[in-house]
């Protein structure tokens, strides 16, 4: 007599008041909307948490994670780290010909300029910055410039802090770029030359948690590119705060090309650059 077949798991689902109580954790969390429409998402990476865990059952799994080191692990299983290295280059282009010009206008060599990247994701933008100024900016080697790359997700930013990266991170990379700053590739990724690696400083920050901006201190520029978009406008308005705020007076702010500050407050000014549209704090 055959073996009786296993039982098979019961199909994950969450109720709508549970749906709703994981929604609002995360939007606490991480000023991010999801709703109905991203049930099959939620209820994939819930079911997981739920599982590592070994909670009981959803809504003591969301109590638990309300706080202490499961906040930071559903934290992780929420965010997007969609990035490549020359990713939207017309602002890499406008850092080099237009805003870091007009920055140093104001400075004397050796002086600081804070570079921020905010969300880094697992480093891709800040370590395009490193190395475009390093090829594109002859003044790099006279100021001392400060790369900061920030994120919620500290998986990501681990992955940043390693340097490696895979062939569809480097895919817009040059060749020749590629030879000079990466060590041959090996299993399908290659890592950063250290000397890179050691030019980006990471940290944790959440873009809506205002006393974890204020840590990260003042920059001359601001890279927001692609989060508010994941924003309601309650959120929208304390991250454009937040961004204010971390900007030297005359700093410039670049986001995504879908997004908009003048949608969301009046504190900026648009700036029409040769290469780009950023803002300024003025």
């Amino acid at each position: 007599m055959s073996e009786p077949a296993a039982p098979q798991p019961k199909p994950f689902h969450l109720s709508p008041e549970d749906l709703e109580r994981a929604t609002q954790l995360i939007y606490r969390l991480t000023g991010m909307i999801f709703g109905e429409n991203k049930r099959y998402y939620i209820e994939r990476r819930i079911a997981d948490r739920v599982a590592k865990s070994n909670a009981p059952d959803v809504r003591t799994y969301l109590a638990l994670a309300a706080a202490g080191p499961e906040a930071e692990r559903l934290i992780n299983a929420f965010t997007v780290n969609e990035t490549y290295f020359y990713r939207e280059d017309h602002q890499l282009a406008a850092l080099s010909n237009t805003i870091l010009p007009e920055v140093v206008k104001s400075r004397r060599p050796g002086d600081l300029i804070r570079i921020w990247s905010m969300p880094c994701s697992t480093g891709e933008e800040p370590y395009s910055i490193a190395i475009w100024l390093l090829e594109n900016w002859p003044l790099v080697d006279a100021y001392n410039i400060e790369i900061v790359g920030s994120d919620i997700d500290t998986h990501a930013l681990a992955a940043a802090r390693a340097g490696y990266f895979n062939q569809r991170s480097l895919a817009k990379v040059p060749d020749r770029v590629r030879e000079a700053y990466f060590e041959p590739e090996h299993r399908h990724r290659r890592k950063l030359i250290d000397d890179l690696c050691e030019s980006v400083r990471f940290t944790a920050a959440n873009l809506v948690d205002t006393a974890s901006v204020v840590a990260q201190g003042k920059f001359d520029v601001v890279l927001c590119r692609n989060l508010l978009i994941y924003f309601d406008d309650a959120s929208r308005a304390i991250a454009a705060k937040n961004l204010y705020a971390c900007l030297n007076p005359g700093g410039f702010l670049c986001l995504g090309h879908s997004e908009s500050m003048a949608r969301i407050t009046e504190r900026f000014t648009l700036a029409r650059l040769d290469d780009a549209i950023v803002y300024r704090r003025p």
